[in-house]
């Protein structure tokens, strides 16, 4: 990964990477594909591309786990061969899903 983009995975990149998103957004020069931009006028449209947006978005966070549960991910993310963060996700989602 080159010097730019590694910028834009970090906080500041994302957050200009947003401020640009929104500013388009609002001036209607957002772009669906190469050379079919979006009217402003075109509500549906862009209420649309919000909720995909918000659909995808995740945000950084900091949790405190027992030591035990953090190796029994890192264990089972090893035998997966996916990230230990992935099964903490998804170990997450399973839980959220079966409670709500």
């Amino acid at each position: 990964m080159n010097a730019e983009a590694a910028w834009y995975t970090t906080p500041e990149g994302r957050r200009q990477t947003q401020r640009e998103f929104e500013r388009a957004l609002k001036q209607g020069t957002l772009l669906r594909s190469p050379g079919s931009p979006i009217p402003q006028t075109d509500a549906k449209v862009l209420a649309e591309l919000v909720e995909k947006a918000k659909a995808k978005a995740t945000k950084a966070i900091s949790i405190r786990l027992p030591v035990a549960d953090l190796e029994r991910a890192q264990r089972i993310a090893a035998k997966e061969g996916i990230g230990y963060q992935t099964v903490l996700k998804r170990a997450i989602q399973a839980g959220l899903k079966k409670v709500s």
